[in-house]
Formats: structure tokens, sequence, C-alpha cells
């Protein structure tokens, strides 16, 4: 039995409760394969598990999201020693080797870099989710995407405006607003300056071409933004709701969607959009496709240690970040 360093949440709370622990890792057994791991990325779904807002019972492995190489398989495994492979929406993948289902690894292509693909995995595929089966984008769609800059962000905008739509970015600095320009969004606003952040939209959707409200809206964000999504939708709109990065929303009249014109709201989780291993591979194929081909491009903005990874969270809950946070064995 192989051992390896993992990062453990030793109990509820923030960063702080991360150690770095030795850990045994068993033969991989029938459809099984062991990946020597050359990535892990830093979500905030991490965050929400290691703070128990999401249920778990620490101790336990962080990381839902990795990258690597793999080094053995057990009997009938649909992977080959030497393929290079990434994965998500599982958990203990911060650690240096991982004990894989074979069937949910995600092969990569050859002129991605496993760092990239890291990067790309799980966000990628939840920016897929988002604009193809949440609300599904095509030409002359006009979307709102809150925090435009971060890593979903800017996949969300590339994803949004390669399908014909257009963008309405927010950020919280002028630095993160010029990110999401780079991506393809049409109009900008930084909610850092403004005390009106749902009138500073209106008026962007008028100049947009959109003066009834936007056809969708992607909020990762949550408690600081809900409020000014909603008033963004036109009469039959749609909120995504994907995230909680200044808190989680609190319960809300659901006579609030009547008002405001027989509005959507949803709010999805990626497991639930790759449950079935021939839509996890679809969407996995379609953005490492894309990644590949040059079409997606994927931006890493801070590369860490594991023994560092307290401040790589540090940085991603602060809203301190754009692009993608990866970790490193």
């Amino acid at each position: 039995m192989a051992t390896t360093t993992a990062l453990v949440v030793t109990r509820h709370g923030g960063p702080e409760v991360l150690a770095l622990e030795e850990r045994e890792v068993p033969a991989p057994g029938p459809g099984e394969a062991l990946v020597e791991v050359a990535a892990g990325g830093v979500n905030f779904i991490d965050a929400y598990k290691r703070a128990g807002i999401y249920p778990t019972d620490p101790p336990y492995v962080q990381g839902f999201e990795a990258a690597g190489t793999v080094r053995e398989v057990g009997e009938g495994a649909a992977v080959a020693v030497g393929d290079r492979v990434a994965w998500s929406m599982v958990d203990g993948l911060h650690a240096g080797l991982v004990l894989a289902d074979a069937e949910r690894l995600l092969p990569v292509p050859d002129n991605v870099n496993l760092e990239t693909a890291c990067a790309a995995t799980l966000q990628g595929m939840t920016a897929h989710a988002l604009v193809t089966d949440c609300y599904r984008v095509q030409e002359g769609t006009v979307a709102l995407v809150h925090a435009a800059a971060g890593g979903v962000g800017q996949l969300l905008t590339q994803m949004i405006t390669a399908r014909g739509g257009l963008v309405i970015a927010t950020a919280g600095s002028p630095d993160k607003l010029e990110i999401a320009r780079s991506r393809g969004a049409t109009e900008l606003i930084d909610y850092s300056a403004t005390d009106d952040l749902a009138g500073e939209i209106a008026t962007a959707a008028e100049r947009i071409g959109a003066p009834r409200g936007v056809d969708v809206a992607y909020d990762g964000v949550g408690k600081a933004t809900f409020d000014a999504s909603l008033a963004s939708l036109r009469t039959r709109g749609t909120l995504v709701l994907f995230g909680g990065a200044s808190g989680q929303v609190p319960p809300f009249d659901l006579q609030r969607l009547n008002a405001g014109g027989s509005l959507f709201v949803t709010r999805p989780s990626l497991a639930h959009f790759i449950e079935e291993t021939e839509e996890l591979q679809l969407r996995g194929r379609e953005v490492f496709a894309d990644v590949s081909a040059g079409r997606l491009d994927i931006a890493v903005g801070g590369r860490y240690s594991f023994a560092d990874a307290a401040e790589a969270y540090r940085a991603l809950e602060g809203r301190a970040t754009t692009g993608k946070l990866i970790l490193v064995p």
C-alpha cells in the first residue's frame, strides 16, 4: 500500500483548519486507477464544505478537482498507465496520489498541460452546463455575468460570446473589468463604485439594446448581488444562482418572481449535470476541445504549494483573485 501527502480538513472552520498529513492509498481494484496528481483546483465548493455549509464529517482530505498521470490500473479500468487525465466533483483530490474511478476520468489532449487541464475542469464544465442547460444561450442572448473576471466568470463570458450572446459584466475594480472586456464583455460595471447596482445594470441593458431587461443573469456572488440580478431580468427571464462568494442568499418571498414578470430562478450544482458517465464525458470532451483549439483561454491566477493552501483559500474567499488558483503537490 502506497503512502501520500494529503491536505486534510481537521475540523469545520476557516483556512486555518487545513493541515498536511500522510495517508495510505490502496492499490487500484477493478475499474479503478491510481493517479499521480500534478495539480489540484481551488474552488468555492471546497470552502463551503470546509466551513460546514455543505454537510461534511471532518477529518477528511480536501479537494474537488485535479489532474495528473495514471500510474497503476486495476482490472477492466477504462484508462491505461501513462494516460493524462483530469477529474472533479469527487472528494479527496488534494493529495499526491489519488485512487479514482476510471470511468470518471477525463482524457486530457496532448497539447494541453496538466495545470491548465486542472484549471479548466470543474469551472469549465460548470460554465458549459450554465450556458447549455440552465439557460440555452444563443445568437442575440443578453446576459448579465457577475464577477466576470473570476474563474467561472471568464469562461462564461467567452462561452456566451462564442455563441453569439452579449455580456454585461460586473467586477470589483477597473483592472478586473479590463479582464472581462478582454474576454468579450460589451458593457462593464464596477460594483464597488456604485450604490445603485440595479440602476447601473438597467442603464447598461438599455445601451446594449435590451431596455426590457436581460434574458439571463449568471450570479456566483450571491447575497450582495441577488436583488440586483433579480431586478435586471426581462419578463420571464432567468436568474442562474450558482454560488455565494459574498454569502448565501437568505429565504425570500416567491411572490417576487410573479411581480417581477413570471421570473425563473435556478440554483444548479455541477454534480447534477454530470451524474451520468456519458454526459460527464461529453462535457469534458467539449471543454477540452475548445481549450486545445484555442477557442477557450484558461487563466491561471495563482499557483500555490500544498503547504501554502490556506493562503490560496484566503485569497479566493477574500475575492482578491482573477482566474483560477491551483495547488501543486
